[in-house]
């Protein structure tokens, strides 16, 4: 059918996560204290790390810059799923929606590029305690940040110019709570067969580059932590990568099953269910993975508070 029988979009109707009116009050009542717990968490790990002498380390360097990374994450998306929950349907322009999926992409692919450097300060911290702070210098973490982001960038501007040149013509509503790529792919009216391949070369690339350097990492970290010879300092080591160990499994995992699984297997409800899992819930569980199982910053939220506890 001619592309002139149709009507140009110029802005998109976010389906959101159900039609069905009696619960969107519950929704929005949860998903609003989800977003304060993951700003009041991350941005708390921020001050705390900059307010306190003895986090003042690589380590901490890469989680605030995480916290940092998850903050920005869940507001991209967050809030504009809150106000579509309230309001059901609420439009959104179509130089909203790119730039809203060009910045998602941005933090997405940053998040894999930090937990990568993150797995390698942990494989440098146990090889070599002594000389840490002399190989992890703040001119190399700067840089791995900064590396991070640049990369993440480049993709992001890659898939969002992909689909910048794509014409919408038909349907405007997408079925989903935000604009991502596969339903945005979904309502075009040009040929996505370029879009498709670009998602799947980068994200493979991207998923399977920083996996193998995490994977690589903990190989070294495993044989590093055998060769000491008590079992009180191998737990001290193992304990160390704990928290990260935990962050990866949960975002490389959710990530792995939204993309990686059967196609037979595909569902729209769980492809949401999914999508609400990495972009709501792991930046409001990174904060807390990290706070829970880790002695320094539980001692330093202490400090800070006021009271005197011994163990510090």
């Amino acid at each position: 059918m001619a592309r002139d029988n149709y009507t140009v979009v110029t802005n998109f109707i976010i389906f959101g996560l159900t039609d069905h009116q009696e619960i969107r009050p519950l929704l929005f009542i949860i998903f609003l204290v989800i977003y304060i717990i993951t700003l009041a968490g991350n941005i708390g790990m921020i001050v705390l790390i900059w307010i306190d002498p003895q986090l003042h380390t690589p380590m901490y360097f890469f989680l605030s810059n995480l916290s940092f990374l998850d903050a920005c994450y869940s507001t991209t998306i967050t809030p504009n799923m809150l106000a579509n929950i309230l309001v059901g349907n609420k439009p959104i322009s179509y130089t909203a929606c790119m730039a809203q999926y060009c910045f998602f992409a941005i933090f997405a692919t940053t998040e894999f590029f930090l937990l990568a450097a993150m797995a390698y300060d942990r494989y440098v911290a146990i090889r070599n305690p002594l000389l840490y702070t002399a190989v992890m210098t703040k001119r190399l973490c700067t840089a791995l940040v900064a590396g991070s982001y640049f990369w993440s960038f480049v993709n992001s501007l890659i898939q969002t110019s992909g689909l910048l040149r794509l014409s919408f013509c038909g349907s405007n509503v997408i079925n989903h709570f935000f604009c991502d790529l596969t339903p945005l792919l979904k309502l075009s009216c040009s040929d996505v067969y370029l879009n498709e391949i670009l998602l799947f070369v980068f994200g493979s690339l991207i998923q399977m580059s920083t996996m193998l350097i995490i994977i690589i990492s903990y190989v070294f970290i495993i044989v590093a932590v055998l060769r000491i010879r008590s079992a009180e300092g191998r737990y001290k080591a193992f304990s160390t990568c704990a928290s990260h160990l935990t962050a990866v499994a949960i975002y490389h995992g959710t990530i792995l099953f939204m993309y990686f699984r059967p196609h037979s297997s595909y569902s729209l409800d769980t492809d949401k269910m999914a999508s609400v899992f990495y972009t709501v819930i792991i930046p409001m569980l990174n904060p807390l993975i990290y706070s829970l199982r880790n002695k320094d910053v539980k001692c330093a939220f202490k400090k800070v508070i006021g009271r005197k506890v011994f163990s510090c």
